[in-house]
């Protein structure tokens, strides 16, 4: 049993909060290719296989190094890769923007329910700041930043997930332990960050997460549910269905 009380509410971005990946991310990076006149492009499987490596630079740059290993090593490389990513933030952004992207069912009741029970709310995620504004603003409206106590995104810290130091961070600047928090994390990547931080994990999976293995997150689920569309999933070995709001989470929590 936790006697600690639970404080805070801290959640990745891509594929957490949103299903950005597939037809919000890959699409960008595939407009911004084309921008530079480079024939590289992102299919479905060949992104899926890239989410493994996190950061949107660091996936170019492999990606790079796969197909033509002595142009990526060149002392020009870092400066395309530079503009790439910032050609595809601002595709991305605009397709944010026109309401290209939602958040996932049960997200914003969970972040109300939370809000207004006096949890105190964050975002630590390897996409950049402007990425996590444009998808905020865009679904939470032009306060929604506001929700957030605290936001690590982007090059906050110098490595990206699984690296745990985007939570670390987060912790530092909430000046919270490990065990008053809950993360909610969407890939194996993610929960092993938050693993490394000592923060106990809701794995809500997604398009291209659902064949990982979670084994070891308090919970792991296909999302976090709505009345009339149960997630389901486990709570540590048990099967469980439901809708996941903050009592289920004290629950688990304890």
């Amino acid at each position: 049993m936790n006697s600690t009380p639970l404080r805070a509410l801290i959640f990745d971005v891509d594929g957490t909060l949103a299903e950005t990946e597939r037809d919000g991310h890959r699409i960008a990076f595939n407009q911004a290719f084309a921008d530079a006149g480079l024939d590289w492009h992102w299919d479905v499987p060949t992104y899926g296989r890239l989410l493994a490596i996190t950061g949107g630079k660091e996936r170019m740059l492999a990606y790079w190094q796969e197909i033509d290993p002595q142009a990526a090593a060149a002392p020009e490389a870092a400066g395309l890769i530079a503009e790439l990513h910032r050609r595809k933030t601002a595709h991305y952004v605009r397709l944010v923007a026109e309401g290209g992207i939602a958040l996932r069912p049960g997200v914003r009741r969970l972040l109300e329910q939370a809000r207004g029970a006096g949890l105190r709310l964050a975002i630590a995620t390897t996409t950049t700041p402007d990425n996590v504004e444009a998808l905020i603003h865009a679904t939470l409206g032009a306060g929604g930043m506001d929700w957030f106590e605290v936001v690590g995104a982007g090059d906050a810290v110098p490595r990206k997930k699984p690296d745990p130091g985007i939570y670390t961070w987060v912790l530092e600047r909430m000046a919270l332990a490990p065990e008053q928090c809950l993360a909610f994390e969407d890939s194996t990547n993610g929960l092993r960050a938050a693993h490394g931080a000592g923060l106990r994990t809701v794995v809500t999976t997604g398009a291209y997460t659902h064949h990982e293995n979670f084994d070891g997150a308090l919970a792991w689920l296909d999302g976090l549910g709505e009345a009339g569309a149960p997630a389901t999933g486990r709570i540590g070995s048990q099967p469980w269905s439901g809708v996941v709001g903050l009592n289920e989470l004290r629950q688990w929590a304890d």
